[in-house]
């Protein structure tokens, strides 16, 4: 098990160097599409069989350090390449994987066809490999360079496509390219970046080192609760997070992502990018534990995030961009979960989330081809029967995620309202749980307008299923999404919470740091499911009644809340806001002051003036050349006689 686990990164880098140095020589999409996936299907084998020997081994045995080599070594300061192997990161690395396998593979049938196929794969694999950096890493340093890696990859994806133009949804429509998207994904994460950096800093300085299991020891043995520095550690870390995972006030960055290729936005949406940052607060658990302040900064920010996101999605008509908007929404919901204790259950919602939003977003790609890259809902309709394998997968996703019993969604939300209810606050409940009745909402309303009621799309398109190559994932997928919850039931229903035991382990250094505020029976638990299980089928039956029965109701709900619905439809003027708050000061300034004035007067002034002053010089210098011999013994003489008068004049 432990020779086995450095294979799980090394074979995605594998596939990037093959793919990425040999892909245009292959010319081949067969050959490439299986290089791209078999190496992280390999990757997804080892690491079930590092799983499953885990599982038949004590406690104890289930976390091992391996380090690979030295890397860094400047003063008390040293980092290894080293990978961390306990319940935790396994369970990221198998989602990553796994989900990260069939995102491949459905990307072969996806990708046919354009001329950056093997550069595609190349792409993701790096991907792959960076996102396992981050899960498996051992210690901070490790874990920021998959961190940047990421950033990096989304940046290559988001871009593929450099040269399309698409709408940003009501803000300076058609005007901006696949490449504004991608460098704004990049920019913006670069300002979460920073506060992950300084914390790095405030961390060795605290604790002299970066390696998890010497920092997380030190702080649990030595560190008071409360302490000022473990809140600015803590802050600065979650401003890394808020920035990686598209959290209020940074979230601007991931509907704009939409831009790149479906397969891209199911990779970055739902097995690595957006959840690095929900896995890094909970691997930080104990550091959190030790901060109650920044624990309350994490679960306001999560639930403000969760239900603002949820508004925006509902007048979305981008069938990406609803799905985008959901994404924000749902990791809200993850940080929330963590801000109030609940670190298992923040994860084992990630773990489900992985499932269903990987199978919306490869649904999505499905229509989308199907009726010529159309992605307005407004315009698809009656898709059902042209499409039976994708719709069916994509309402079992869409019943997931409304929390819906007995998908998957239903239990994890479901475990995140109870610990806002029992260790957070009944406003953080109810919040909750209006967030889960719009989500309701809004999904159905995006699976009416797709699937159900009159055809919309025009008549010259005859959509037909997709190949296996790309529904066998979405019916897998839809296994995970109808079965995965069960590895969470709590034991108000008769179950273990098996994930939440897996994972206890790993938090339990937190959990005896924070003392649980409130005990309920389990009637009151009753209660509160069966209002979240109401409220999600009362939203999913408004939007079929307002969208397929009802239509005229529509078009009066958005004239009697037209400021409302506008308001929504800008996403609060958030990127307006931005534009002249940020980036046109940035830009005039720039243009106005460090080009016109400091680059063209100074920089260029200095240069120019420069030049002409060596010019002016050598045209009197010139003059001393005349080329006349006589000249230039004159003035050999001449210098003589003035050696000899200075020289008779000291005598």
């Amino acid at each position: 098990m432990h020779n086995l686990s450095p294979y799980i990164v090394l074979f995605p880098l594998l596939g990037f160097l093959i793919n990425g140095l040999l892909g245009k020589k292959i010319h081949s999409e067969k050959i490439s599409g299986i290089i791209g996936s078999g190496v992280v299907g390999v990757s997804f084998v080892i690491a079930a069989i590092v799983f499953f020997e885990m599982l038949r081994s004590s406690v104890e045995e289930r976390f091992y350090l391996i380090n690979l080599f030295n890397w860094i070594a400047a003063g008390s300061l040293s980092i290894t390449v080293g990978y961390q192997i306990d319940q935790l990161s396994i369970l990221m690395t198998l989602i990553v994987t796994g989900v990260g396998f069939l995102i491949h593979v459905y990307s072969i049938g996806y990708m046919h066809g354009d001329p950056g196929f093997w550069r595609f794969f190349a792409y993701l694999n790096l991907f792959i490999f960076m996102m396992l950096n981050l899960v498996l890493a051992n210690n901070f340093a490790l874990m920021f360079f998959g961190w940047e890696g990421v950033g990096l990859c989304s940046y290559l994806l988001i871009g593929f496509w450099h040269d399309r133009r698409f709408d940003t949804g009501g803000y300076k429509p058609g005007t901006a390219t696949t490449s504004d998207a991608a460098k704004k994904a990049f920019i913006v994460n670069r300002i979460g970046d920073v506060g992950f950096l300084i914390s790095m800093f405030l961390i060795f300085m605290t604790f002299g080192s970066l390696t998890f299991e010497d920092v997380f020891k030190r702080a649990s043995g030595v560190m008071m609760t409360g302490d000022e520095t473990m809140f600015w550690i803590t802050l600065l870390l979650f401003l890394g997070a808020i920035g990686k995972s598209a959290q209020i006030p940074l979230y601007v960055w991931l509907p704009d992502a939409m831009a790149g290729p479906t397969p891209v936005s199911a990779l970055i949406h739902a097995a690595t990018m957006v959840t690095a940052g929900v896995y890094m607060v909970a691997r930080c658990s104990v550091l959190y534990a030790l901060s109650p302040v920044t624990m309350e900064i994490v679960s306001i920010t999560g639930l403000a995030t969760a239900f603002v996101a949820a508004t925006m999605a509902l007048v979305q008509n981008d069938i990406k961009k609803v799905l985008a908007y959901s994404t924000i929404s749902q990791l809200g919901y993850m940080f929330l979960g963590l801000g109030v204790g609940g670190f298992a259950a923040g994860i084992f919602h990630l773990t489900t989330h992985a499932f269903f939003k990987a199978l919306l977003f490869l649904g999505a790609g499905v229509v989308i081809h199907a009726i010529r890259e159309e992605q307005d809902i407004q315009k698809m309709g009656g898709l059902k029967s042209k499409l039976p394998i994708t719709s069916n997968t994509f309402l079992i996703a869409a019943l997931a995620i409304a929390g819906v019993p007995p998908f998957s969604g239903f239990f994890s939300k479901d475990e995140i309202l109870w610990h806002s209810f029992s260790q957070g606050s009944i406003v953080y409940w109810l919040f909750g749980w209006m967030t889960a009745g719009l989500t309701a909402f809004y999904m159905f309303r995006l699976f009416s307008l797709t699937f159900s009621g009159k055809e919309r799309w025009s008549h010259d398109i005859h959509p037909h299923e997709a190949p296996n190559v790309m529904t066998i994932p979405l019916v897998i997928l839809a296994g995970l999404s109808m079965l995965g919850g069960f590895i969470g039931i709590p034991a108000s229903l008769g179950g273990g919470n098996a994930i939440e035991q897996w994972l206890e382990p790993v938090f339990e250094r937190a959990h005896v740091i924070m003392v649980p505020l409130h005990t309920f029976s389990h009637a009151t638990e009753y209660l509160l499911m069966a209002l979240s299980v109401l409220l999600s089928i009362g939203g999913v039956y408004i939007a079929r009644l307002f969208y397929l029965r009802r239509t005229d109701i529509v078009f009066k709900l958005s004239t009697s809340f037209a400021t409302i619905y506008k308001f929504l439809w800008n996403k609060y003027y958030v990127d307006e806001m931005y534009d002249a708050v940020v980036v046109q000061p940035v830009v005039k300034g720039s243009e106005k002051l460090l080009w016109a004035r400091f680059d063209v007067s100074i920089v260029d002034g200095l240069v120019n003036g420069t030049a002409r002053f060596m010019y002016s010089l050598s045209g009197i210098l010139r003059r001393i050349q005349v080329g006349v011999a006589q000249s230039y013994a004159m003035v050999f003489v001449a210098g003589i006689i003035i050696i000899l008068g200075i020289l008779l004049t000291r005598m």
